[in-house]
């Protein structure tokens, strides 16, 4: 039977639609101009050989990280060079997370069994340091610091009796004191968190109330989650398989509603099925990506002024998703323990043998060639 005209084009577009003739190309068939540019790592020379799990990223050219040994190194050109500014003294503490707030001031935590935990604060770019806080109940185990601003920070220990503790400070870590555990919802057998890049716990800064704390060890992995600044708690599961040595191992909120979480099993690097996983309700409920990195991944962090794209690094590689965090993809193979990126957009990462690294985009060579 003849069709009319008409019907003709309604049935090419159905054949078009129903075999992928309108389908989006793929980023490997795009005209090379129109290619998103791709993210690199540049290493810097630190001149030390700690791991550098603790990370703070102030701008382009001031960074600090801190790690073993009692390390905190600071830049601030951008990487050329390095200071150690560590406290004295401190050989056998690991800074596991620092937050900075310029090129002068920084607060950083040491984790650790009862007075391995303590908090550093310098006001002069690490030229002294004042000990702000130990902790003296051997049960225990402080994991990571968060600050929403200038002032206000919290910072997460593992269970004592049967429930997280939280510590406040409301004047930039210069004094602290131990909430109330009447609003935390009590830990399952075995949960903790993981002290293995200062994401553990995080805030939506710029002042927000808001702040989570992501964990493992337990049964299942979990996102706990406070609008009150530490005081009182909210917790749910996630599909981020957890046990002794595996569940999230860092979160990253761009803002109160969307947030990712990473992780894995650290005792098994290479295999991480179903370990990212994103909200778009401040925490409330948790989707697997589609797409995962696939291995372990230790640390996390948004990038400014890039809509929807966000990093993931690990001992293994490091990896972007461009869609919030649906969909994973390799783009380094180098080893990492953090990522942290500033307001500006500049991001860095650190890890073993005090590897740092700014990150660069790099437009197509054909791109840069018709520029």
């Amino acid at each position: 039977m003849r069709l009319p005209k008409l019907s003709m084009v309604m049935f090419v577009l159905v054949c078009l639609v129903a075999t992928g003739g309108f389908a989006r190309p793929s980023r490997a068939h795009l005209p090379s101009a129109h290619r998103p540019s791709e993210p690199s790592w540049v290493l810097t020379d630190t001149g030390v050989t700690a791991r550098l799990r603790g990370l703070s990223v102030v701008s382009g050219r001031v960074v600090w990280a801190s790690g073993s040994a009692g390390t905190i190194i600071r830049t601030v050109d951008g990487g050329r060079t390095w200071s150690s500014v560590g406290p004295p003294d401190t050989a056998d503490l690991q800074f596991r997370d620092i937050e900075a707030f310029d090129a002068h001031h920084a607060v950083a935590l040491s984790i650790g069994e009862g007075e391995q935990s303590r908090v550093y604060v310098t006001d002069d770019g690490g030229a002294t340091w004042t000990e702000t806080f130990r902790n003296d109940d051997p049960r225990a185990f402080y994991d990571c610091l968060a600050f929403s601003d200038r002032r206000r920070g919290l910072a997460l220990s593992d269970p004592v009796d049967g429930r997280f503790r939280i510590l406040s400070t409301v004047d930039g870590g210069r004094s602290w004191r131990v909430l109330p555990t009447s609003g935390m919802p009590p830990a399952l057998t075995g949960e903790f968190a993981f002290a293995a890049s200062g994401t553990c716990l995080v805030t939506a800064d710029h002042g927000s109330r808001d702040a989570w704390f992501a964990t493992g060890g337990a049964s299942v992995a979990r996102v706990f989650h406070s609008r009150d600044r530490g005081l009182t708690w909210q917790v749910v599961d996630t599909a981020v398989p957890s046990g002794p040595a595996a569940g999230i191992f860092s979160l990253a909120f761009r803002d109160a509603r969307h947030g990712l979480a990473v992780g894995g099993d650290f005792l098994v690097p290479l295999s991480a099925p179903d370990a990212a996983a994103t909200t778009r309700d401040g925490g409330r409920t948790w989707v697997t990506a589609s797409t995962v990195p696939g291995e372990y991944r230790s640390g996390s962090a948004w990038v400014a002024h890039r809509p929807g794209v966000a990093l993931a690094v690990g001992p293994t590689g490091s990896d972007i998703t461009r869609d919030g965090g649906r969909h994973w993809t390799r783009f380094d193979p180098g080893s990492f323990d953090s990522v942290d990126c500033a307001g500006d957009g500049r991001c860095w990462a650190s890890g073993e043998n005090g590897r740092v690294a700014a990150l660069a985009w790099v437009r197509p060579l054909a791109s840069r060639r018709s520029a």
